[in-house]
């Protein structure tokens, strides 16, 4: 792996959270598509995930890129029990922007629309913060989430007590600290590795 930070002094950022399909550009050189090893390859779990600049910075450790990836798919895609999708995705949304990552923002919170057609709300999220007004069982979700973001032991008997009160089992307040606690770690990655980009 290169030392070299790689800058993109040309790059439009944006400074804004929003919805919109945003790009990715790496601070560190990540793998070249073409020299992606078999066990990288395997790493990625999804072959279209080659084409990310991300996921081929992150493929240098492919054991842990599989472990990451694996945890991230059965977090937000095993919704056969527990939380529907699209609040996994809110709780995502609520992390990543109380984290402030534009980039995971945009993308859990297209996620967030597309599963509960409350587009108007997700908007709301991201343009006045984690302490809009989004209805109980939503607000529920996102002071839990913004608890863990804040530290872990901020999260606690409160949290639970009004998530219970909104209407959530076990199961899905389980799903509530699953998507927020692994969105705190992957914002703080993603954070550290690169920066948005407007396509």
């Amino acid at each position: 792996m290169t030392d070299t930070v790689i800058r993109h002094p040309d790059n439009d950022e944006p400074v804004r959270f929003t919805q919109d399909d945003l790009g990715w550009l790496p601070w560190l050189e990540p793998v070249a598509e073409e020299a992606l090893t078999e066990r990288q390859r395997a790493g990625l779990i999804d072959a279209a995930r080659a084409k990310s600049a991300y996921f081929r910075l992150l493929a240098r450790d492919p054991a842990i890129l599989q472990a990451r990836t694996l945890t991230d798919k059965d977090i937000f895609y095993n919704t056969a029990d527990g939380l529907p999708r699209a609040e996994r995705e809110l709780a995502a949304t609520a992390a990543s922007r109380h984290n402030g990552c534009i980039y995971c923002a945009s993308v859990h919170a297209r996620f967030a629309t597309v599963h509960s057609k409350r587009k108007d709300d997700v908007d709301r999220l991201l343009d006045e913060g984690v302490g809009t007004d989004l209805g109980e069982r939503w607000n529920a979700v996102v002071a839990a989430s913004v608890a863990l973001t804040e530290t872990p032991i901020a999260f606690g008997p409160d949290e639970i007590a009004r998530l219970r009160s909104a209407g959530l089992d076990d199961a899905e307040i389980v799903d509530v600290i699953n998507g927020a606690a692994f969105f705190n770690w992957a914002n703080r990655l993603m954070l550290s590795l690169g920066e948005p980009q407007r396509r």
